[in-house]
């Protein structure tokens, strides 16, 4: 399997972090699979080169169905591209299927596109939106307010610093809009200590908190994790690949809470008679990328890896206040 994935990367700009793995926890690979965050198409074709019969390739960047019709032709029936979100890829899929795979970070096609603005380390407009719609981190950084950034800022992207960064962005949108990542970029550096030898970019936490508000990244994970248990089969496995702790927490959490693993919130009180579960974990841990990967692929630093296996018991929402999310609610503050 490792062999496949090696012989995949190179056809794709986007490396398909902790492929290997995953086709190793999710083997053997057959039947109908979804990729959910088709992205360059690392995934699908890892899928396909494993014994996936057919791939469903879904993606809300227009961009990267756009470059997938370059190859996809080749395999005819066997791929499937549609245009549309993780959210409802239990509509999209049309019918059961034997596996889904979600990878959660913002693909190389992404970053390395100054224009698309997602990145600090190339100067382009302050975009940052996967699907290409709808307000922009520009939109967001200059019209709202400076508690709703600074609480975007701590909530999402974990950032200490965040009332004194949303204050520098306050400050400086008053004497012209912020429309550029290198921009936005210049106003956080100037709140931070020079980073030493070794830490990330002192912007890299607000950009990802800022990128997760503009994409509704957490609502569409928790909606694409059930959607994920209403398309799976009895048998089916999930696989998900996150890239910062706060989507492995609502990732873990999910699992657990789905698996019956959450435990009791109060050992004292009796036990509460509870459902079938739907899944069944098939890793208790979080599989970590192998120092090799890591060195042929840095973006794979921060990569985890959970994967569970669906049972026959009916599908249903799970309970937000238990998932691990972050407190903040966007809705009517900006």
């Amino acid at each position: 399997m490792a062999a496949a994935a090696h012989r995949i990367a190179p056809q794709s700009p986007h490396v398909p972090v902790l492929l290997a793995a995953l086709l190793e926890r999710v083997a053997p690979v057959t039947g109908t699979w979804v990729d959910g965050t088709f992205g360059a198409g690392g995934y699908a074709r890892g899928l396909l080169a494993a014994g996936a019969e057919r791939v469903i390739g879904i993606d809300r960047d227009p961009l990267a169905l756009e470059l997938a019709a370059e190859w996809a032709g080749a395999y005819g029936a066997r791929l499937t591209l549609k245009a549309g979100r993780f959210s409802a890829l239990d509509e999209l899929a049309e019918g059961p299927v034997e596996g889904v795979v979600l990878d959660l970070g913002v693909s190389s096609m992404q970053l390395d596109r100054p224009e698309r603005g997602f990145s600090f380390l190339r100067d382009g407009p302050l975009d940052m939106r996967m699907s290409q719609e709808g307000p922009s981190a520009a939109d967001l950084v200059n019209g709202a307010p400076e508690a709703v950034l600074a609480d975007i800022l701590y909530h999402y992207g974990e950032e200490r610093a965040s009332r004194r960064i949303a204050r520098a962005i306050g400050q400086a949108r008053k004497v012209a809009p912020i429309v550029t990542t290198r921009q936005l970029a210049e106003i956080i550096e100037g709140c931070l200590p020079r980073p030493k030898p070794g830490q990330s970019h002192p912007a890299t936490r607000s950009f990802q908190a800022l990128r997760i508000a503009v994409n509704a990244e957490f609502e569409e994970l928790v909606e694409g994790l059930e959607a994920a248990e209403r398309a799976l089969k009895p048998g089916g496995k999930l696989a998900v690949v996150t890239f910062h702790s706060l989507e492995d927490r609502v990732v873990k959490r999910f699992l657990q809470l789905r698996s019956g693993q959450a435990g009791h919130a109060n050992r004292y009180a009796p036990e509460a008679p509870t459902a079938a579960a739907p899944f069944q974990l098939l890793t208790r841990h979080p599989v970590a990328p192998s120092e090799e990967e890591i060195a042929a692929n840095p973006r794979a630093r921060s990569a985890l890896l959970r994967a569970a296996i669906r049972t026959e018991a009916p599908a249903g929402p799970v309970d937000r206040s238990a998932i691990g999310l972050p407190p903040l609610d966007l809705k009517g503050r900006t």
